[in-house]
């Protein structure tokens, strides 16, 4: 499994959610509102997910091992960080 395109939909508000991410798979499977969230130990991902009838919040999506989780928070985050990067204003030194 290759993720072929990340789409990071950056959140202007205040508060713990920070993006809002599409990742494509192999270029046939695009997985959409995986969300960037700043937790108490850094940056992390959280997979789509719906309310139950029991209030509970259940992932719709999800990787079945660490794994890949990890492959894919990995790649998220990177793109994430990324897309931060590019918002920043060039410096230039005048001298």
């Amino acid at each position: 499994m290759q993720i072929t395109d990340v789409r990071v939909r950056k959140v202007t508000k205040e508060g713990k959610l920070k993006a809002v991410v599409s990742i494509t798979i192999d270029d046939e499977f695009v997985v959409h509102d995986i969300k960037v969230i700043e937790g108490e130990k850094g940056l992390f991902i959280a997979m789509p997910s719906k309310k139950a009838v029991d209030g509970e919040y259940r992932d719709i999506a999800h990787p079945i091992n660490s794994g890949t989780r990890e492959r894919i928070q990995t790649t998220i985050l990177n793109k994430y960080e990324e897309s931060l990067e590019e918002e920043e204003p060039l410096v230039v030194d005048e001298m």
